[in-house]
């Protein structure tokens, strides 16, 4: 059955008609200013050597909401119509560093772009996901549910029933980005909880999880996005400590007699040194080495990676400039 749904999802995937020209990483800077926490974007042919693109300089801008956005996700739709980018709604460099006031009093939407074609991307807008006495709407991220026909679309926030004990990861159902359904509890752990990440691969979903308690990230895995979790334990990274922000993606297809090689993406954000890469060629397992051939034109923070096609490279290319 996994062997059919492997082969199946070449069929679903919106990239399998169209020759893989490569990889588009979005991305933010840090707090130092006002520029610095909106979005920007990079190519890649291999998923290993990064370019900036625009020079370096930001791609999209928020004027909305908190006039910060940072965390961005890249989810291309199920049909392969259009893609998003989602965002937190929030500046930590325009509220002067005031991380107590943004888990308590910050922002209960997300940022949203779209665009058919990568380079002409719509106005932004702010849409309010959280429940109302959420004290903030982090890292948010989407994946499709084959199950559900719609998208599920999770983020983390603490909340005032319960005094702001805790970081919780809250879900809404969409089908188009523009309406979304009742917020809920998606992930309830006895720590903090922020910053999941989701993949799939041959009929398994697997979750990647920052406990903000311990601040060490943790892998799971499942049959269903709403199903029971199991965690990973042979997940080699379990033991890092100050990372956040994973982003896995796949660094290349599996062919024939070779697996597919995963690259899981950690924020080394204690000691500022932005992503650090780690591969794979069984993401079941989880054994992560460190990959010493992937680099980046500046500390990539907490973002994401879409494949693209060699159309789709050369107008992000052509567009923007490498």
């Amino acid at each position: 059955m996994k062997r059919f749904l492997s082969i199946l999802a070449c069929f679903l995937s919106p990239l399998a008609a169209a020759e893989k020209g490569g990889f588009l990483f979005t991305t933010f800077k840090g707090e130092q200013t006002p520029m610095t926490e909106q979005i920007y974007f990079a190519l890649s042919r291999d998923g290993r050597d990064w370019k900036a693109l625009k020079g370096g300089e930001p791609v999209l801008v928020s004027e909305l909401g908190e006039k910060g956005v940072r965390d961005p996700y890249l989810l291309r739709s199920h049909d392969g119509k259009k893609t998003w980018v989602i965002a937190t709604d929030l500046s930590i460099h325009l509220t002067h560093h005031n991380w107590g006031r943004a888990v308590t009093q910050g922002s209960k939407s997300i940022v949203i772009w779209e665009s058919e074609d990568l380079v002409n991307w719509s106005e932004p807008r702010l849409v309010k996901v959280a429940p109302d006495d959420a004290g903030c709407t982090w890292a948010p991220e989407a994946i499709y549910d084959e199950k559900e026909k719609d998208y599920l679309v999770f983020w983390a926030s603490k909340t005032g029933r319960d005094d702001f004990k805790k970081h919780r990861i809250w879900a809404a159902r969409t089908k188009d980005f523009t309406e979304f359904g009742e917020p809920f509890i998606y992930i309830e752990k006895r720590n903090d909880v922020i910053d999941t990440d989701i993949v799939w691969e041959n009929g398994t979903y697997y979750r990647f999880n920052k406990d903000e308690t311990t601040k060490a990230i943790a892998m799971e895995k499942c049959d269903e996005l709403m199903g029971k979790w199991k965690k990973v334990n042979g997940f080699s990274l379990k033991r890092l400590q100050g990372y956040e922000g994973p982003a896995c993606f796949k660094l290349e297809d599996a062919a024939p007699g070779k697996p597919a090689k995963w690259c899981l993406l950690i924020d080394h954000y204690a000691q500022g040194r932005g992503y650090q890469p780690y591969v794979t060629d069984d993401l079941d397992k989880g054994k992560f080495e460190k990959a010493d051939d992937i680099t980046f034109p500046f500390h990539f923070r907490h973002g994401s990676v879409l494949p693209v096609s060699e159309d789709e490279y050369q107008r992000l290319a052509g567009k923007y400039g490498l």
